[in-house]
């Protein structure tokens, strides 16, 4: 880290052989996949050893730890090393770009020299359910290596102290791009996906997005590829003070989240992601393009009649009665 924490990024370390390389025919089973664990860490060290414990624990034991710091000045990068010394070669260390989590995040998601067969963004503050990975590569070996995949799941909701608190919000419509354009389904700290979507983000780059998870729904779906929700839980997101980012469950979160779709707020989002899928148009299928047209035009015009015939035509949906009444009332009132 800048002048006080020795580099541990080892690139020669993280590269792994094509899936057909592995083992021989006859000889031995395929080697158990490589699941690159992309952890960003800033001021974590409260709940840092919990969710480190936790990826210990896990059911699948083929994993490496990314650990991007964005310049805490707390414990956080001990508690890394520490852990780091507990497993000889499985956790390697850098420092985050300092511009927020989501060009942290992304920062490990768009890097070449991160090779795995499989990559999980990895919050500091929650705790993992043991069969997380196992869960998430069994779902994602079904789907041919050169399909974009995604796999997320709901979270089981706990306190500062760990107590549970609720679930988010069981979503019940397929995961698709008509979804991925106006909201995200699936927390990061339960994102897993294959090397080809993590491609996808590589071409893509760091480009300005809200929120990591969010764009590599976006993306993986605008690209043509697989995205899976499950809905039995497989985090315990902790909700505190010093989180960036709320839950979704329960009646406030969802009139918050009826509000944010009237504000203006929401506009500029949809602005930024709109802004960064056509700076890689390239990536998305020519079916969502047309999608993505549909969309542009809902936004943009003048007429009110115009903009719903569009929005109907553009095949939008958010997950739930509300949200999707919200996303009419905000194409009414010109906030998409």
């Amino acid at each position: 880290m800048r002048g006080y924490v020795p580099q541990l990024w080892a690139r020669s370390e993280v590269s792994t052989p094509p899936l057909e390389s592995r083992g021989s025919v006859g000889l031995s089973a395929p080697a158990t996949p490589l699941v690159a664990i992309l952890l960003c860490t800033k001021n974590g060290s409260r709940f840092l050893p919990e969710q480190l414990n936790s990826i210990a624990s896990q059911t699948h034991t083929n994993w490496k730890i990314f650990a991007s710091d964005d310049g805490s000045t707390d414990a956080t990068l001990s508690t890394l090393l520490q852990f780091a010394e507990l497993h000889t070669a499985r956790v390697l260390l850098r420092d985050g770009p300092r511009q927020g989590f989501t060009k942290n995040f992304l920062s490990l998601a768009a890097d070449p020299t991160i090779s795995a067969d499989y990559f999980a963004y990895c919050d500091q503050d929650d705790i993992w359910h043991d069969e997380k990975l196992t869960r998430a590569v069994t779902w994602l070996q079904r789907i041919p290596n050169e399909i974009p995949a995604l796999y997320g799941t709901r979270v089981t909701i706990i306190d500062e102290l760990g107590r549970t608190r609720g679930r988010s919000t069981l979503f019940q419509r397929m995961p698709s791009f008509e979804n991925a354009l106006v909201q995200s389904i699936a927390g990061g700290n339960t994102m897993v996906f294959n090397r080809s979507a993590k491609r996808l983000i590589e071409r893509a780059g760091t480009l300005d997005v809200v929120a990591h998870d969010w764009w590599t729904y976006i993306l993986t779906s605008a690209a043509g590829g697989a995205v899976h929700y499950d809905p039995d839980v497989s985090v315990k997101y902790r909700q505190h003070g010093s989180n960036l980012i709320g839950s979704n469950a329960g009646l406030s979160a969802n009139l918050q989240r009826l509000k944010a779709l009237l504000a203006d707020g929401y506009r500029k989002w949809n602005a930024t992601n709109i802004a960064a899928l056509d700076r890689c148009i390239d990536l998305i299928d020519p079916r969502h393009r047309v999608t993505l047209s549909m969309f542009k035009r809902a936004r943009l015009q003048s007429n009110l009649s115009q903009r719903l015939l569009f929005l109907r035509k553009s095949g939008i949906y958010r997950q739930t009665v509300l949200g999707n009444l919200g996303l009419i009332a905000s194409a009414a009132l010109r906030k998409l």
